[in-house]
């Protein structure tokens, strides 16, 4: 019995300085709090998230693009020591690395393409 007395005479002092301290200005100041905490809540922290994700993405994709230059100079590197591109034909080996550089680009542009399609069907 002793505790429903206890929480009962709780109850009744909040509820007593909710209505003391209470009026207009302190719920205006209250839902100006609750607007702030929910702006940082919705917008603040998924930034934080999306900067960290936009760093990794960032990071992955200069490495790629790292691997993928020095691949093309090895190719070309490979190239450039075979006889038969000798003299006159030592433009050659700088074409076929061009040409096999674009085509790697163009298939990596496609299947990127290729994805978002899927996901608008």
């Amino acid at each position: 019995m002793a505790t429903r007395a206890n929480r009962s005479a709780a109850a009744g002092r909040q509820a007593r300085d909710a209505a003391a301290g209470g009026g207009f200005v302190s719920d205006v100041q209250d839902l100006w709090r609750l607007v702030v905490a929910y702006f940082k809540q919705e917008t603040i922290e998924p930034i934080k998230g999306l900067g960290r994700y936009v760093g990794y993405g960032l990071a992955g994709s200069l490495a790629v693009g790292l691997g993928g230059l020095l691949v093309v100079l090895g190719i070309l590197r490979l190239l450039q020591t075979v006889d038969a591109f000798d003299g006159n034909w030592s433009f050659v080996p700088y074409g076929i690395t061009l040409v096999a550089a674009a085509g790697a680009t163009g298939a990596a542009v496609k299947a990127g393409s290729r994805d978002r399609k899927k996901a608008k069907a």
